[in-house]
């Protein structure tokens, strides 16, 4: 599995990983508690079973994109949940991710929330939430309303644990 992902700019990063920070000192799941220096705040853009990442490498031109983080956003699976930033969706976000989504192809199926106009922006907070632990991680984060910008692009092979820095 291969991902094309956007990264943050220092600020609007050190914003999500004090989240990150807090739900770690509250004994609570946390994006951060992966201790791998690949590990850092980012935006899925595309997720597919084999792309090749210097078919990407024309879209660095395309950076900085502003990026907004408004509230808290929960995705369901199964009994637990993911807690998320929400993405404030720009016509150049849209159309960053259309293009990302040209290049990679058409997403197989069980990446089909990463396709045009099924694509839901955001960076993860927390994986794995009961009902219960999501309440207290809710009360334990800031969200701080964010306004910042994407300022990198890179593809993470999952299975080989690599990942391809493209600016």
């Amino acid at each position: 599995m291969f991902s094309v992902e956007l990264l943050l700019d220092p600020e609007t990063e050190a914003a999500v990983r004090e989240d990150w920070d807090r739900l770690l000192a509250a004994d609570l799941p946390s994006s951060g508690r992966n201790p791998a220096p690949s590990n850092r705040p980012h935006i899925t853009l595309a997720v597919r079973d084999r792309v090749e990442p210097s078919a990407f490498a024309g879209l660095v031109d395309r950076l900085p994109v502003r990026l907004e983080l408004g509230g808290t956003l929960l995705l369901g699976h199964r009994e637990r949940f993911v807690l998320t930033r929400q993405v404030v969706v720009s016509a150049a976000l849209l159309s960053l991710h259309r293009e990302v989504a040209s290049i990679a192809g058409p997403p197989e199926p069980r990446y089909t929330n990463t396709g045009p106009d099924r694509w839901t922006p955001h960076v993860t907070l927390a994986r794995g939430l009961t009902t219960f632990r999501l309440a207290t991680a809710l009360r334990t984060i800031r969200a701080a309303h964010v306004v910042g910008e994407a300022t990198g692009l890179r593809v993470w092979n999952a299975e080989e644990r690599v990942v391809t820095t493209l600016g």
